[in-house]
């Protein structure tokens, strides 16, 4: 097992933690990390693209001209892809699918491996509990100086807060925060590990970790 300090809102340690080593020390994987971003992205991805064949522009029912004798090139409407207005040859359409299937052992793995390699470059803090009883940047703001160093003029943080529930007063309070962003540990992937350079955990959210991925 591997053992971790946690931190208090103040920045002082209060107590060890044990990780699994199954979740937080495995080889880092760009390569599979790579592969479920994309498909997470491509899943997301809604097509908005969309052009007509000839036969779904208006007009071009009449032929414009007769067949012979015209000296003129054949042709039978002037909805022809071959003509200024007409249908469009193999355009985009939003009947296409940009999904992308990915297996749940390869969901996991990025996972792992991302937070394995977070916490090997010591970007990961454990704390007891952030919590605030109503939302309060300036306070938030402060509990994260204490405990990362950051830019105080500037505010730049670039944190992952991960929760263990739903805090309505964190939430609204981190997300006046520059690249900043807050989850529930049960909702964590691998997307938002590589945005976000820091990552701020709660201790409780290490054992939700557990019930949630490592089956």
């Amino acid at each position: 097992m591997i053992e971790v300090p946690v931190y208090n809102l103040k920045g002082e340690e209060i107590e060890k933690i044990s990780l699994n080593p199954k979740i937080f020390d495995v080889g880092f994987r760009p390569d599979v990390i790579n592969q479920v971003i994309l498909a997470m992205r491509a899943n997301r991805r809604v097509p908005s693209a969309h052009t007509k064949f000839r036969s779904e522009v208006r007009g071009g029912g009449k032929k414009p001209w007769r067949q012979k004798g015209t000296g003129r090139a054949r042709h039978g409407s002037i909805r022809s892809p071959l003509w200024v207005g007409g249908g469009v040859t193999f355009g985009p359409r939003k009947e296409k699918q940009y999904a992308q299937k990915i297996n749940k052992k390869t969901k996991r793995l990025a996972l792992f491996s991302a937070l394995s390699q977070k916490l090997r470059d010591k970007e990961i803090k454990f704390v007891d509990a952030f919590s605030f009883e109503k939302p309060k940047t300036k306070e938030v703001f402060l509990a994260l100086s204490n405990l990362l160093e950051i830019d105080k003029k500037k505010k730049k943080v670039d944190l992952l807060v991960v929760l263990t529930k739903f805090s309505e007063g964190v939430l609204k309070s981190v997300r006046n925060l520059p690249k900043t962003k807050a989850i529930l540990a049960d909702s964590l992937n691998v997307e938002d590990l590589m945005i976000y350079k820091n990552v701020l955990m709660e201790k409780g959210a290490v054992e939700i970790i557990e019930k949630t991925y490592l089956k």
